[in-house]
C-alpha cells in the first residue's frame, strides 16, 4: 500500500470475519463476565471482557496469527521476524508453533528472564530469541534490518492490516454475548486492538459508544486525535508498557479518529490503584494495560448510571517484580505516602520528639536515611511517611512547620523525587 492508502484503509465486516474463521481452534473465545463490585459501585451492568485469560494471557495472539496465516505460502515458508518485549512476542512464538514457521523474535537485552523463558516456551523449537540493545527501538531497528538483509516478512505488533482485522474479532464475542451494551472501554497504545475492535461493533450497532484509553504519561493517540494527524512523542512513562507508544499507526489512525467516540487519559498512580483493587477483590491479574479500561470508567461514572458498559482487560502478563513499584505508584497517586526532608532542630530529644509529637497515632514511617555534615554535625533526614488517611497530611505538615522540623516537600520536586527515590 502507498501512504495514501494507508490513510484510507478501513476493515471490513468480512476482513474481521475472515480473520475469525482463520482462528478457529487457535485462540480461545474468552468470557465476558459480569462484575458485581464495579456494577455496584457505580449502579450499572459493567462487564469485563476477559482477555487476560487468552492462550498468551492477551489478546495479541488474534492479531500475530492472522498476519502469519494470511501470508503467501512462498513467504512463511521462509520465516518471520519481529520486535518486541512483551505480548507481541509471544503471539508471534506461539504462532510460530502452531504454523510449524521458523521465527526469529528480536528482544531488548534489558527483557527480564521470565519474559524470554516464556517467549522460548511457547514457540519451542521454531523460535529463535535474539537480544540486542537497551530498548525496543534497538531491538525493532535490527529486526527491520534483519528482515530486509534476509527477505523475511516482518510481523509488526499494530500497524497492519491483518493484525487489526485479528484484534477486532474481539468485536465479533463482544456482539454475539451483549448485542445492547452502551459503551465498551478500550484500551488504546498502537491503535491495532482500537482500530479492529471498533470496527466491527460501529458496523454491527452504531449506538454503542467507544471510549479509547492511555496512560497519561503516553498519550499519542489523544495527542494525534487533538492535532488531526499523526505525532511522534518526544518523551513517554513507559510504565503502562502494553500501551506505551510514541506514534500511533498509520493504518490504526484513521480508523480510530472515524470510530471513537472519546479519548480519555488515566495518570499511572490511578493504573495501579485499579490493578491492586483488581488481584485483591476480584483474583484478576491485570497487567498495567489490562486495568486501563476499569481506571477510566470513574471518569464517566456520571453517564454510566443504569447503561451496560464493557471493559476490555487487554491482559494479564504482569511481572511479579514490578509489585513494589506497583503499590508505591497507588500510594502516591492516592496521597498516602509522602516524602520530606526533615531538618531537625539542634536539640536534645529531637528524634523523639519528632517520633511522639509530629507521627500521627495512624502513621507510619516506612523510610529514615539520615545523613552527617562534613562538620560532623547533624544533617538533614530523607524520611518517608505513609498514612492511613490521606486526610492526615494536612495536619502532618503542619505540626512539621509549627516545630521547626520541615525541610522540603520531595513528593512535588520531580527532579529530587526522581533523584533520591
Amino acid at each position: 500500500m502507498t501512504n495514501q492508502e494507508r490513510y484510507t484503509y478501513i476493515p471490513t465486516i468480512s476482513d474481521i470475519n475472515e480473520a475469525a474463521s482463520r482462528l478457529q481452534g487457535v485462540i480461545r473465545r474468552t468470557p465476558l463476565e459480569y462484575n458485581h463490585t464495579y456494577s455496584d459501585k457505580y449502579e450499572a451492568e459493567i462487564y469485563f471482557k476477559r482477555e487476560d485469560q487468552q492462550v498468551v494471557r492477551s489478546y495479541k495472539i488474534r492479531g500475530a496469527y492472522n498476519k502469519m496465516a494470511s501470508l503467501p505460502l512462498e513467504d512463511i515458508q521462509r520465516g518471520v521476524v519481529c520486535a518486541s518485549a512483551g505480548n507481541h512476542a509471544q503471539g508471534v512464538a506461539l504462532s510460530c508453533f502452531k504454523l510449524k514457521v521458523e521465527g526469529t523474535i528480536y528482544m531488548p537485552s534489558t527483557t527480564p528472564q521470565q519474559k524470554i523463558k516464556r517467549v522460548k516456551t511457547l514457540g519451542k523449537e521454531w523460535v529463535k530469541v535474539v537480544l540486542h540493545g537497551d530498548t525496543f527501538d534497538d531491538a525493532n531497528t535490527k529486526a527491520l534490518n534483519y528482515s530486509r538483509e534476509n527477505n523475511l516478512s516482518f510481523i509488526p505488533p499494530f500497524d497492519d492490516p491483518k493484525v487489526i482485522e485479528g484484534q477486532g474479532t474481539i468485536g465479533i464475542e463482544i456482539m454475539e454475548d451483549l448485542p445492547d451494551a452502551d459503551f465498551v472501554f478500550i484500551p488504546v497504545g498502537g491503535g491495532g486492538l482500537t482500530a479492529g475492535l471498533s470496527t466491527y461493533i460501529k458496523k454491527t450497532n452504531s449506538n454503542i459508544q467507544l471510549i479509547g484509553v492511555e496512560p497519561q504519561g503516553a498519550p499519542a493517540m489523544y495527542q494525534s486525535l487533538k492535532q488531526d494527524k499523526v505525532v511522534s512523542l518526544p518523551e513517554i512513562d513507559k510504565f503502562v508498557d502494553g500501551a506505551a507508544v510514541q506514534r500511533v499507526g498509520d493504518y490504526t489512525f484513521p480508523v480510530c479518529k472515524q470510530n471513537l467516540d472519546d479519548m480519555l487519559l488515566v495518570p499511572e498512580g490511578k493504573v495501579c490503584t485499579k490493578i491492586l483493587e483488581l488481584y485483591n477483590n476480584e483474583a484478576i491479574v491485570a497487567e498495567p494495560a489490562g486495568a486501563l479500561s476499569v481506571a477510566a470508567i470513574e471518569q464517566y461514572k456520571d453517564k454510566i448510571k443504569g447503561k451496560k458498559v464493557v471493559c476490555i482487560i487487554s491482559g494479564g502478563n504482569n511481572d511479579i517484580t514490578r509489585t513494589e513499584e506497583i503499590k508505591e505508584r497507588s500510594l502516591l497517586y492516592e496521597g498516602l505516602k509522602h516524602y520530606f526532608i526533615v531538618r531537625f532542630p539542634q536539640r536534645p530529644g529531637a528524634l523523639k520528639e519528632f517520633v511522639n509529637d509530629i507521627i500521627g497515632p495512624d502513621d507510619n514511617i516506612v523510610l529514615f536515611e539520615y545523613a552527617k555534615k562534613i562538620n560532623r554535625e547533624k544533617g538533614p533526614a530523607l524520611v518517608g511517611i505513609e498514612l492511613k488517611d490521606k486526610a492526615d497530611f494536612k495536619p502532618l505538615l503542619e505540626r512539621m512547620k509549627a516545630k521547626n522540623f520541615f525541610g522540603e516537600y520531595v513528593n512535588k520536586n520531580h527532579d529530587l523525587f526522581a533523584y533520591l527515590i
